[in-house]
């Protein structure tokens, strides 16, 4: 039924409970598995260009939280019976449910699956959550997990 699954993990418990799911699903379906980590653009505009290395650190952090995120998928990809085809992937400088959604057409995905950290209250009427701007600008279906 799937044949490219995207998952979009951030590393937290919630997108590793996803991560698990995603596999899953890639493994029953025989699907090809992308996972993407999207790093949100550098929040302290104009600072960059005074201090550079602000950005620089940022940039390194995003690079290596993504890095930990894809290791703990990589390494369920290997566990159990067949091992899944995984693409890791990093978007950087664009807001997380842009770079999701914009990914999974890129890529060609027929799924996109992600944790949701279930915000609610004032928070959610507010802000919104990236699950739900995911699914309101997916072309495409997307399981969200707790």
């Amino acid at each position: 039924m799937f044949k490219h699954i995207l998952l979009a993990t951030d590393g937290s418990a919630a997108s590793e409970h996803a991560a698990k799911l995603a596999v899953s699903l890639a493994r029953t379906h025989g699907a090809k598995l992308t996972a993407l980590y999207v790093a949100d653009p550098y929040p302290y505009i104009g600072v960059g260009e005074i201090n550079p290395m602000g950005y620089q650190a940022y940039s390194a952090a995003a690079q290596q939280l993504a890095a930990q995120a894809h290791s703990t998928v990589d390494a369920l990809c290997k566990q159990g019976g067949s091992a899944v085809a995984l693409q890791a992937r990093l978007v950087e400088d664009v807001a997380a449910a842009s770079g999701i959604v914009q990914s999974a057409k890129d890529e060609g995905a027929d799924l996109i699956v992600m944790g949701s950290h279930g915000r609610s209250g004032i928070a959610r009427l507010m802000l919104g959550s990236v699950a739900t701007k995911v699914v309101a600008e997916s072309p495409v279906p997307v399981l969200v997990t707790r």
